[in-house]
């Protein structure tokens, strides 16, 4: 091959645009797709999530902790993760003179599984990690560890506000 002239063996980026297949929305995507795989999509896409039941300061603060995954800003995610799981503290009055502490006092103010406290704790040192030049527990705040985060702060929103309301409509729909 020679200088300035790609290989032909060389695959090249496909560069166009879509119509979103959500009927709601419709509106046109434009993505680059490399090897049949979605390299970039504008708008960028987002992870879903079930707002239901989520007290609004906590929906605005997960949104844009969505929207910061998406457009690859990933330590702005992760220190939004963090502030939603301060959010919850405040709501459901959990006390301590810093989050590692609020987050232990939740355990005692609603009921949870261990394991996903101990999960809520991770998220706060990811969040230390994306604020604090000197925090190092995370090699990297990446893609990978925010969808993570992400999908555990989701199961811990769903613990800690979803779950009564599943299960009472499951009980409305019993017979009397």
């Amino acid at each position: 091959t020679s200088p300035g002239r790609p290989n032909k063996m060389t695959a090249q980026p496909t560069i166009g645009i879509r119509i979103c297949p959500n009927i709601a929305c419709r509106a046109f995507v434009f993505v680059v797709i490399d090897r049949g795989r979605l390299v970039r999509s504008f708008p960028p896409e987002v992870i879903d999530f079930d707002a239901n039941n989520l007290p609004n300061r906590i929906t605005a603060t997960l949104e844009e902790a969505v929207k910061c995954h998406a457009a690859g800003c990933y330590r702005a995610a992760s220190l939004m993760i963090r502030r939603a799981l301060e959010e919850v503290c405040d709501d459901k009055k959990a006390a301590g003179g810093n989050l590692k502490q609020r987050i232990a006092a939740l355990g005692s103010t609603i009921i949870i599984p261990p394991d996903l406290l101990e999960a809520a704790d991770e998220l706060r040192l990811l969040g230390n990690d994306a604020a604090h030049i000197e925090a190092q527990l995370y090699d990297a705040i990446e893609e990978e560890e925010v969808t993570a985060a992400l999908d555990l702060t989701k199961e811990l929103l769903k613990a800690v506000y979803q779950y009564n309301a599943l299960v009472a409509r499951l009980r409305a729909l019993k017979k009397p």
